[in-house]
């Protein structure tokens, strides 16, 4: 299952929209604890990479529902 994630960041026209394993409560926990006092935002994507934003800078974060990984050429 994977999670749609996009942070608007105050001062940049472009969003960070990012895939992660992680589930939806475990991103809004993850941003709740940000923004109740750490310094940043630190998210891991399903690639492997790590997503470190300042949580001065966050405008918003929309947390998409939770699918699962398409496999195969079928259409929906």
């Amino acid at each position: 299952m994977t999670v749609e994630i996009t942070i608007g960041v105050q001062n940049l026209a472009r969003e960070i929209v990012l895939e992660t394993e992680q589930t939806g409560d475990e991103v809004a926990a993850a941003v709740a604890s940000a923004l109740d006092g750490q310094a940043v935002l630190e998210l891991q994507d399903v690639r492997g990479r790590r997503i470190i934003v300042p949580t001065a800078t966050i405008g918003y974060v929309e947390i998409g529902s939770e699918a699962k990984a398409r496999v195969g050429f079928g259409t929906i």
